[in-house]
């Protein structure tokens, strides 16, 4: 029997492979709830910011030895690869071309390294605040803010890229990233 995804799209139903890892997995749904958390409670819940902060300093401390130790798909490897083309993908993707990837698309790894690289700062700077030396300083106060509210518009510019990433290609990558499966067939 021919499943509705394959009469959708109109190719021959395939079976889903292992893409993302679960430590990947639970780094990025952790870093989803501790980010969240973190935002919705600065200048609210003190204690509950600050914990929610050092996790996130946490979970990105151990995405950065996964992306060495983890599977294919979670190493840098297969990032920075991807990186070399995001200009060209988006123009693409302007053009109305969209190609699949069975790991990330150039757009998912640059959103995966500047989301990375903004939460480090952010949680860093936001630490800093706390120490006795930073502790009042105005341009820390302020790489704090600015790169938490950079950081959130950074997540909604992700989630409504996979949104619409999973309308084109008609899967669902919200569901990839909980069970960790895609579908085998990718142009990469």
């Amino acid at each position: 029997m021919v499943s509705d995804e394959a009469l959708v799209t109109g190719a021959s139903p395939s079976k889903p492979v292992d893409v993302w890892d679960l430590p990947l997995r639970f780094v990025h749904w952790g870093l989803a709830a501790a980010v969240l958390t973190a935002y919705f409670s600065a200048n609210v819940l003190d204690a509950v910011h600050e914990t929610a902060g050092y996790t996130v300093l946490a979970l990105v401390g151990f995405r950065l030895v996964w992306g060495f130790a983890g599977s294919r798909y979670s190493r840098f490897r297969s990032i920075i690869s991807s990186l070399r083309v995001v200009f060209r993908y988006a123009a693409q993707l302007l053009r109305g071309q969209h190609h699949r990837y069975l790991g990330l698309n150039p757009a998912g790894a640059a959103m995966a390294v500047a989301l990375l690289a903004l939460l480090l700062v952010c949680s860093i700077s936001g630490w800093m605040q706390i120490t006795e030396r930073f502790f009042g300083i105005d341009w820390v106060e302020q790489v704090h803010t600015c790169s938490s509210d950079l950081v959130l518009l950074l997540v909604i510019v992700h989630v409504a890229g996979v949104l619409a990433m999973s309308l084109l290609q008609r899967e669902n990558l919200v569901r990839a990233m909980i069970t960790g499966r895609k579908r085998d067939d990718p142009a990469d």
